[in-house]
């Protein structure tokens, strides 16, 4: 769960950055999922590349009615999906913003894994939609878990921990990161300010809590989610699923609408003598 500066106004690191922390920090894996977009994956698929790390691409989806959830394609196919997905949410709206509806990721999710974003109270409602994404996605559907240090951590880790027991929709762990060094939480701050139209001085819970949303080490991930090691075990399965690379995209010349018989070369030649 990571967003870089691709996330306009909302990430405070460049996404090389974040993969090349990553790697120093002793990751064998990083997800870059930005919002309603696959913009940076470029520039942190080339970093992975250079520092020997896996790189899992994604995009994080917030549709008007449902809850907001990070989408992982797991082949080309997937990838595929997503980027028309993402064209279609985009050509809805005015630039710069994407329209996305339930319907549309319910539609036809092969070739992909979320992770469902629970809201700070989760609900009834969210309930409703996280069993909905379960059928819509069997076995390939998480429940996202964050620990950002706000006081009532292990309580909500509890109750995420029951709410996906009650919808049969296993827990995941996440790291929500916006920054790829704590460093970076004034210019975080100054973003968040921008995009909210305030200054400093009035932006009051607009902004984060503490200097928590940057990238941590394996041991420190290990000692936040203690008691729910599980939910950690499942991010190598979700890393080992999504086998997706860029690698795998190349310019493919389509196919030459020709008369049978023929050659592209030879029809070409034919009609330039018509023409002719």
């Amino acid at each position: 769960q990571v967003t870089s500066n691709f996330s306009f106004l909302r990430g405070a690191s460049h996404p090389e950055e974040m993969v090349i922390t990553a790697a120093a920090l002793g990751h064998a894996a990083i997800a870059i999922t930005d919002r309603h977009s696959v913009s940076g994956i470029v520039r942190a698929h080339t970093a992975a590349k250079q520092a020997g790390i896996r790189l899992v691409v994604g995009a994080r989806l917030d549709p008007e009615n449902g809850p907001a959830l990070l989408c992982y394609p797991t082949n080309r196919a997937g990838y595929s999906r997503l980027t028309r997905l993402l064209t279609t949410g985009k050509r809805r709206v005015q630039k710069g913003e994407c329209l996305l509806h339930m319907t549309d990721i319910l539609d036809d999710g092969t070739g992909q894994t979320i992770l469902v974003l629970p809201p700070a109270q989760p609900d009834a409602a969210f309930a409703d939609a996280l069993s909905q994404l379960r059928e819509s996605f069997a076995g390939r559907a998480y429940l996202a878990a964050s620990v950002l240090n706000l006081g009532n951590d292990g309580c909500r880790l509890d109750t995420l921990f029951s709410l996906a027991t009650t919808c049969r929709v296993p827990l995941i762990a996440t790291n929500d990161v916006h920054a790829h060094v704590p460093e970076r939480r004034p210019l975080q701050d100054v973003v968040t300010c921008i995009r909210e139209h305030c200054t400093i001085e009035d932006a009051g819970f607009r902004l984060e809590a503490s200097a928590e949303r940057h990238l941590k080490p394996p041991e420190e991930m290990a000692r936040l989610f203690k008691g729910f090691e599980p939910a950690l075990r499942r991010t190598q399965e979700v890393m080992e699923r999504c086998t997706f690379s860029l690698d795998e995209l190349a310019y493919e010349y389509p196919d030459e609408p020709v008369p049978p018989g023929l050659t592209p070369q030879q029809h070409l030649e034919n009609l330039t003598w018509q023409g002719a």
